[in-house]
């Protein structure tokens, strides 16, 4: 694990201890890797979206059903 040295404005580094002090997290990194992860999984659905959405844009229809779209979004959120 690569250690880094990284600076907070004072309502989030406030933000980042009452979550640790709150037992909800045991350390700063750990909050910042969970976050980072969040956002990763974000991403991975984002892309995926704008991917389908290409593809429906150039083809002008999806196969894809409603349901079909949703489960599969449903199924990238939960990694």
């Amino acid at each position: 694990m690569s250690r880094q040295s990284i600076s907070f404005t004072e309502p989030n580094d406030e933000w980042l201890r009452a979550q640790v002090n709150s037992k909800e997290y045991s350390s700063k990194s750990e909050l910042v890797n969970d976050l980072v992860r969040q956002a990763r999984n974000q991403q991975r659905q984002i892309d995926w979206i704008s991917s389908k959405l290409e593809k429906a844009e150039n083809s002008g229809f999806t196969s894809d059903s409603k349901k079909q779209i949703l489960l599969k979004s449903k199924s990238l959120l939960n990694g």
